[in-house]
């Protein structure tokens, strides 16, 4: 029985040497709340949140910062007393602050404190719907959306859009409608580096009287990218394949790009769609004239046909985070024997006045043979009447001499 107690006593030693060294309050303790929690925006969807450090905090403590946006989302813990987010302003954001002495998570921190911007002001109804925007081409950005359905069909609509190569938040000034749609396009080349992984473009659209709610969006440019079509150069035959060789559109490299071929075949009258990846040719047609072009082998093309090639491109996921948007269709070009359709139109043309022609001439042929094989049948009446009518005027004029 000594030997627990005396482990009993022990263990109550160091539990007391452990929690006393300092005299003031153990580092695991709950910490005060912070203060001065505030909110602002900036640019157009840059949310930052600022605090002070909490009032009375223990000085044994290495505050650390615990903080989290609505239904507990990314959650951080950091020694700044700020935090910033770039999200689109469509609705009410929150975030909850507190401070502990741990970066460990599992830790109590103290009351968390919350702070939200202001909801967006005006009728969400009145709010454009489909806003989107696509990168063409790396060279400029062009956004759509459909007016709100309580807005007046008059309404004269504003676009602003900012991004970090831009000193301050610029207006479209390139406003347009596509039928129900209505978009604007504006330059985007001018970013501060090649590596725009981390980039995106912020966009608002508004009226100018303010009478409709404002529509935020934040399109990263690393996604909704559209390139141009390629160019085709050139297409020959050797050994049975068809090779096809066409350049890039501008500003892509090729390993960011995937390709589909589509070759249409005039007498099968198929279309053969080839998805392409990476795009090599081992040919000597092409030694020398390699730089800038892409090229690609087809299979199984019949050379003494007429061969139509179009080619399109989108971006891939080795360098971008969208692999959907499609270039639109490049220029077709064709190669083998194209056969004179001047030929076709005119033997078209001509067979309906040479059937009918033989048709009149085959009537009228069969009218006369049909004469020669069966000719008509004599009226024995009409004989008997010239017969006997010529026998008795003879005897009248007989008579009258007498």
């Amino acid at each position: 029985m000594e030997r627990p107690a005396r482990l009993c006593g022990l263990w109550a030693l160091l539990l007391c040497a452990g929690g006393g060294g300092g005299g003031g309050a153990a580092p695991t303790d709950t910490q005060p709340p912070v203060t001065n929690l505030s909110v602002s925006v900036e640019n157009l969807c840059t949310v930052i949140w600022t605090w002070d450090p909490p009032e009375g905090a223990s000085p044994n403590c290495t505050l650390r910062y615990f903080s989290h946006f609505d239904n507990k989302q990314d959650k951080k813990i950091a020694p700044e007393t700020h935090r910033s987010k770039e999200v689109p302003l469509n609705e009410r954001i929150c975030l909850q602050v507190g401070s502990q002495c741990s970066t460990n998570e599992s830790d109590n921190p103290s009351i968390l404190v919350e702070k939200c911007t202001p909801p967006p002001e005006g009728d969400p109804e009145s709010a454009v719907t489909e806003l989107q925007c696509v990168w063409h081409n790396l060279s400029y950005m062009k956004c759509t959306w459909l007016p709100g359905r309580k807005t007046s069909p008059d309404t004269n609509y504003t676009l602003y859009y900012w991004h970090s190569s831009l000193g301050k938040i610029l207006q479209c000034e390139d406003i347009y409608r596509e039928g129900q749609h209505i978009g604007c396009s504006f330059a985007l080349t001018n970013l501060k580096d090649s590596s725009f992984e981390q980039h995106s473009v912020q966009i608002v659209v508004k009226d100018n009287a303010g009478k409709i709610r404002p529509s935020f969006n934040i399109v990263p440019l690393t996604s909704h990218v559209k390139p141009d079509p390629p160019h085709i150069k050139r297409l020959f035959f050797q050994n049975g394949n068809l090779y096809v060789q066409w350049t890039n559109p501008q500003n892509f490299y090729s390993r960011c790009l995937s390709y589909q071929v589509e070759v249409n075949n005039s007498q099968t009258e198929t279309s053969d769609i080839f998805y392409v990846e990476e795009a090599k040719c081992q040919n000597s047609e092409f030694e020398g004239n390699l730089e800038g072009t892409i090229c690609f082998m087809v299979p199984g093309v019949l050379p003494d046909t007429l061969n139509t090639v179009r080619i399109r491109v989108r971006t891939n996921k080795l360098c971008y985070e969208d692999d959907k948007l499609w270039s639109n269709w490049s220029q077709a070009m064709s190669i083998g024997e194209n056969t004179d359709p001047t030929f076709y139109v005119s033997m078209l043309l001509a067979t309906p006045v040479i059937v009918a022609g033989a048709i009149i001439v085959l009537l009228l042929y069969l009218k006369r043979l049909k004469i020669i094989i069966f000719p008509p049948i004599p009226d024995p009446g009409k004989i008997f009447k010239e017969m006997f009518g010529d026998q008795n005027d003879d005897t009248l004029r007989d008579r009258q001499h007498q």
